[in-house]
């Protein structure tokens, strides 16, 4: 709920311990329930007191119960903690609040410059489902941090040197060691004349990039204010510089033709090879040279959204950045795990090298950008995610996104209905909502500037669809139970102003989601 809310709940409980003579501290918690059965909110205060106080957490919590009783119904819960159930008074004063100035506490204390680095796929084919979910959680975690203050670049880096332009060299002309098939490059042998390995894969990586990439990118619905290129790490000798700084500093050494980095010295569990004794250099020797522009760049902090492939490519990349004096400590790493699609009960089995895959433009050709943002987004970044094909197209409540979007277009067609525009509802009168499932809703809308500011501190973004379709849950109770158009006057219109929140708060959690919120369906 609403911060404002659980700063009243805590001055309550530390005014209470006090006058019993117990010195809390502040390594105590007052958040907000998930299950109303719990209350509206809790405290684990009389755990965290049972030791110096010497006395069991539930006789604690039962005490302060019994101190707090006439400003709270409360309910003590083992093994010690105290959940509070707000009045329809309280819910109700709060939600005015809300209302008023829900929007500024949404705001983070301390705004930072902000570098968000995510798909970044190597332009040697058509974006994947696993390339579709770095999309998604990046674009989301951009929009969130955003909506609370922070100054966000998006930017997407291009691999567009390297061995594995060779590899694609060697695709395009059918060298036998061929690492890349398909039906796109037999369209590019058509397009690509030159018989060099490396002018071919440059070639066609460029093409890939601008005929392939570029347009998959914009059907996912993204933009990246920053498109870096990896050949300009090299034509500005940022590569050659980042080698020479590691060389003075002595972390560096040769050995079987290669030079390695020692990074046993920062805690890796072996020295890591930024230069192959064939003199190509590796992944880790760019991205040190990428990594410490972006911190030239002024950015207070760097986040980079990479496939389950590159888990172990973190510690040696972070203690290359350490060793060199950057900061390291700045750079966070998130890990998306793997797609799978499931249709009629089987997997959509997928390969790129064989050609034999789906891409995410085809998804959303098939299933529509709504349905595959909000899949994608559901699940924590760090499981599996099994989309389901067969429920993403239903047009009826058993999908989730269609139960939201329905929601949205139920309130927009009672306001048609009504002939009221969102902005003519300023509620006058001292009418207390008392129905549950007008509580239920009114709880629901405070909970939303919790979960933004959440989001943006632990980047948990699949809480964000959730709580949207708890909303809509929530709303299409309300609707059940509490009818608007035929209703008493004195509820008619708070009962209006609360669909006209709903109705806002749900086209705001779709739109930092990038999912439309239709007025009619």
């Amino acid at each position: 709920m609403n911060k404002i809310l659980s700063e009243k709940i805590r001055e309550k409980i530390s005014s209470a311990l006090k006058e019993m003579n117990y010195s809390p501290g502040n390594n105590w918690q007052v958040y907000a329930s998930d299950k109303s059965m719990h209350g509206h909110y809790a405290t684990n205060v009389s755990m965290i007191l049972a030791k110096s106080s010497k006395q069991s957490p539930m006789k604690l919590a039962e005490a302060l119960a019994q101190k707090m009783k006439n400003d709270f119904e409360i309910k003590v819960v083992s093994p010690g903690f105290v959940n509070f159930f707000l009045t329809p008074e309280q819910l109700n004063q709060a939600w005015q609040e809300f209302l008023v100035s829900g929007n500024t506490q949404i705001k983070a204390n301390n705004p930072l410059k902000i570098q968000i680095e995510f798909v970044s796929a190597n332009p040697t084919g058509p974006l994947t489902l696993g390339n579709g979910r770095g999309g998604f959680f990046g674009d989301v975690l951009g929009n969130i941090l955003a909506k609370v203050g922070h100054e966000i670049t998006k930017e997407y880096y291009i691999n567009d040197a390297g061995f594995q332009l060779q590899r694609l060299g060697e695709s395009i002309l059918g060298l036998s060691d061929a690492s890349y098939r398909g039906e796109y490059i037999d369209n590019l042998r058509s397009i690509i004349k030159t018989k060099d390995v490396i002018k071919a894969g440059q070639q066609a990586a460029d093409h890939i990039l601008e005929n392939m990439i570029k347009p998959d990118i914009k059907k996912m619905g993204l933009k990246f204010d920053v498109w870096f290129s990896e050949r300009k790490l090299y034509q500005d000798g940022l590569v050659e510089k980042t080698l020479q700084q590691i060389k003075e500093k002595k972390l560096s050494e040769k050995k079987d033709g290669a030079i390695w980095l020692k990074t046993t010295q920062f805690g890796d569990e072996k020295d890591r090879v930024l230069v192959k004794a064939t003199g190509e250099m590796t992944y880790l020797m760019t991205d040190l040279a990428y990594h410490i522009n972006k911190f030239e760049r002024g950015f207070d902090r760097v986040i980079d959204i990479w496939g389950a492939d590159h888990q172990g490519h973190i510690a040696p990349l972070k203690q290359g950045l350490e060793a060199l004096g950057e900061r390291s400590k700045q750079l966070e790493v998130l890990i998306t795990q793997w797609v799978k699609v499931i249709k009629g009960g089987k997997e959509v089995l997928m390969s790129k090298r064989k050609g034999e895959y789906v891409t995410i433009a085809e998804l959303i050709e098939e299933v529509g950008l709504d349905a595959v943002r909000y899949f994608f987004l559901s699940r924590s970044l760090n499981s599996h995610l099994n989309f389901d094909f067969d429920l993403a197209i239903k047009k009826s409540s058993d999908n989730p996104i269609y139960y939201i979007q329905y929601a949205h277009a139920r309130i927009s067609s009672i306001l048609r209905k009504m002939d009221i525009s969102e902005n003519e509802i300023d509620c006058k009168n001292n009418f207390i909502l008392d129905h549950p499932s007008e509580l239920n809703l009114m709880t629901e809308l405070l909970h939303y500037p919790e979960i933004i500011m959440n989001i943006s501190k632990n980047y948990e973004v699949h809480k964000l669809p959730q709580y949207a379709y708890n909303l809509a849950s929530a709303f299409h109770c309300f609707y059940r139970d509490c009818p608007i158009v035929n209703s008493e006057a004195l509820r008619q219109e708070p009962r209006l102003k609360l669909l006209i929140s709903t109705k806002k708060i749900l086209k705001e959690s779709l739109s930092l989601m990038g999912i439309s919120a239709p007025d009619k369906m």
